[in-house]
C-alpha cells in the first residue's frame, strides 16, 4: 500500500481543525482516517485530533483475527466510532471550554482488495480510476437533504449560505450512526479522503486531473492543497491519497 497525508491551515484560519493520519498492521491491514473539528479554537482542534487518534491507538493494538469478514470491520469501526464518540461527548457535557465540539470522520479499513468505509459528517471519500472519479459516501449535511429532495439544483448547493451546516457530527450527539460502504479496491484505482476544505473549493474534474496525472502521490497531494488554496483557502484542507502497491501512478 502506498499512501501520502497531507493536511493545510488554508489562508484564512489561525487553526488548523482537520486531522488525519493513516495506520499500518504488520499484515499490511490499513486504517486511513480524516476529521474535520467545530466547536472553536480548543473544541474543534480536540475533537478532530482525539477521534483520529484514539481510532488509531485502538486499531494498532487490535487482535487481527477480529478482522477476517468484512463484517467484523464493520463491527469493529462502529464500536471504535462509538466509543470516540462517548470519549467526546462526556468531555463536551462536563467542560465548558468543550461545549458544542463535534468532528466529521471518515475512516477507510482496507485489507487486501477489500476496503470498508465508516462515514460521519461532510468530509469524502472519493474512488478515482480509468472509469472516472465517483464520491462513495453522502454528506451529512443540511443542504445534501435540500438536494436529494430535490428542492434545490447542485449548482444552487454549491453557492449555498448554509452549505456548511452539518446534520450528524461526532461528539456532538449521546448515539451516533456511522454510514458503512463496502468497495473493492483494486488495482489502478486511488482512494482519495479530504476534509471540505478540498471538495468546497475544488471542482471534481479538476481534481480528477490531478490525481490521474503522472506526478507522485506527494506531489499531487501538494498540488491539490495547493489549487484550494489558490481558490481561497478559506477553510483548512485535508488530503489523504492511498493506492495499491504495485499500480501504476498515473492513470489513462
Amino acid at each position: 500500500m502506498q499512501f501520502e497525508v497531507l493536511t493545510d491551515i488554508g489562508k484564512k484560519r489561525t487553526v488548523n481543525e482537520d486531522s488525519a493520519a493513516v495506520y499500518t498492521l504488520p499484515d499490511g491491514t490499513t486504517l486511513a482516517v480524516i476529521a474535520d473539528g467545530m466547536g472553536g479554537h480548543n473544541g474543534g482542534d480536540f475533537a478532530s485530533s482525539t477521534a483520529v487518534k484514539v481510532l488509531g491507538e485502538r486499531f494498532m493494538e487490535i487482535d487481527q483475527s477480529q478482522l477476517v469478514r468484512s463484517e467484523d470491520c464493520a463491527k469493529w469501526l462502529k464500536e471504535s466510532i462509538v466509543h470516540v464518540n462517548k470519549l467526546l461527548y462526556d468531555l463536551a457535557t462536563e467542560n465548558e471550554e468543550y461545549k458544542g465540539m463535534g468532528t466529521t470522520l471518515d475512516a477507510a479499513l482496507i485489507q487486501g482488495t477489500s476496503c470498508m468505509i465508516s462515514h460521519i459528517g461532510d468530509s469524502r471519500v472519493y474512488t478515482i480510476c480509468e472509469d472516472g472519479m465517483k464520491q462513495v459516501t453522502k454528506d451529512h449535511s443540511f443542504v445534501n437533504v435540500l438536494l436529494e429532495s430535490g428542492e434545490i439544483t447542485e449548482e444552487e448547493a454549491a453557492v449555498h449560505p448554509k452549505r456548511n451546516w452539518i446534520m450528524k457530527a461526532v461528539g456532538s450527539e449521546k448515539l451516533i450512526e456511522p454510514d458503512f460502504y463496502s468497495i473493492s479496491f483494486k488495482e489502478g484505482m486511488i482512494l482519495l479522503i479530504c476534509t471540505d476544505g478540498l471538495s468546497n473549493k475544488v471542482d471534481n474534474p479538476l481534481i480528477e486531473d490531478i490525481v490521474k496525472s503522472t506526478a507522485t502521490l506527494s506531489e499531487k497531494a501538494k498540488s491539490l492543497v495547493d489549487l484550494a488554496n489558490g481558490l481561497g483557502g478559506e477553510d483548512n484542507i485535508s488530503v489523504i491519497l492511498i493506492e495499491p502497491a504495485g499500480s501504476e501512478v498515473n492513470l489513462p
